[in-house]
């Protein structure tokens, strides 16, 4: 049997294989690889040109990714602000992705950039309101890093007890009839303070605060309104009840038209239509046009289907009874529907 070997060149039969080597780039090799083994441990024995610190030093120096629990944005899902008094302890249910211990938390005023007050440390759920009145967004700290907590806005009221006769800072309320008649709905606790700047901020997912501005003729600022969450849910799950009967996988942008939301009871004592004590003048009542079927339009055939979804969320939440009033008549210029949650069930029509 004959073998033939290729290792470089070409060998005939008989001949002995030959290994054709460069010595010279072989002993080079080795020397280099001698080298570095010799580095590697002169350096290991050396030590580290810098400090090693443990990866969770590192870790700590990071402020954790932190947003709002679903709870935070009520029943509904959908509310994005939270009432609080003055100074008050409340809860701001947070989800912490990442390291919670030694986090501070400050408040910063919407629409600027430094704090109102010296950091807290944060403990729990539970967080410390600011002192004065206004819009507020939450702020963690750790180290001197400062991360805002996106998706929910913290509303500090104007105790009602701030209220001077009829007036409350230069802004004409009014007076609410349990302040002249024993035994009459409480007026409301507080009030948002509302600046030209708060108008266009979201109050829940389709509502904003301009909405329950009084549609009076004052046009001194800071404005004041009365705003119950309650209501704020029911008309966010009238809205995700309606968009339910379009089906899941049609994407539906229903328009929405605040007629009226609160009404400071010196502009209610005017209207010839508006019941003596409305509930509009305690935060808990709204008149809207819902563009249910999505025609384009705000027809009689919209306030039906928006009466026939409060019914359905007064079933499935019977904590927001309230009143439900569908007016059609051509006493008004347009079709539109009242919805409250004054606790009671109340119905009419016109």
């Amino acid at each position: 049997m004959q073998l033939d070997f290729f290792f470089g060149d070409h060998l005939t039969p008989g001949d002995a294989p030959i290994f054709r080597q460069r010595r010279p780039a072989m002993l080079a090799t080795v020397l280099l690889i001698i080298v570095a083994t010799l580095g590697a441990v002169q350096l290991r024995a050396a030590g580290p040109p810098f400090p090693v610190r443990p990866l969770a030093m590192y870790l700590g120096r990071t402020l954790p990714v932190v947003e709002p629990s679903a709870t935070a944005y009520g029943p509904s899902g959908g509310v994005v602000l939270r009432f609080a008094m003055p100074n008050a302890s409340l809860e701001y249910p947070l989800d912490v992705h990442g390291d919670p211990t030694a986090l501070d938390y400050e408040w910063v005023r919407v629409g600027e950039s430094e704090p109102v007050a010296t950091a807290r440390p944060l403990v729990g759920a539970y967080v410390q309101a600011p002192v004065k009145p206004g819009f507020y967004r939450l702020a963690l700290v750790r180290d001197g890093n400062r991360r805002i907590v996106d998706g929910l806005t913290l509303a500090v009221l104007v105790p009602f007890k701030e209220k001077e006769g009829t007036m409350l800072n230069g802004y004409r309320i009014g007076t609410y009839l349990a302040e002249r008649l024993g035994g009459k709905q409480e007026p409301p606790d507080g009030f948002l303070e509302i600046t030209e700047h708060d108008v266009d901020l979201p109050i829940s997912a389709h509502l904003r605060v301009g909405d329950f501005l009084t549609h009076d003729e004052q046009q001194t600022w800071p404005r004041y309104a009365a705003v119950d969450p309650r209501l704020l849910d029911k008309l966010e799950l009238v809205i995700a009840e309606i968009t339910r009967w379009h089906g899941s996988e049609t994407k539906v942008n229903l328009a929405i038209d605040v007629h009226s939301g609160f009404r400071a009871p010196a502009h209610n004592q005017r209207l010839s239509r508006a019941a003596r004590d409305s509930q509009h003048q305690y935060g808990d009542a709204a008149d809207v046009a819902i563009d249910a079927n999505g025609d384009g339009r705000y027809t009689s055939l919209d306030s039906r289907l928006v009466g026939l979804a409060v019914e359905i969320v007064e079933l499935k939440h019977p904590e927001l009874v309230g009143g439900l009033g569908i007016y059609t008549s051509g006493h008004t210029r347009t079709t539109y529907v009242h919805i409250d949650a004054r606790g009671k069930r109340a119905r009419w029509r016109d």
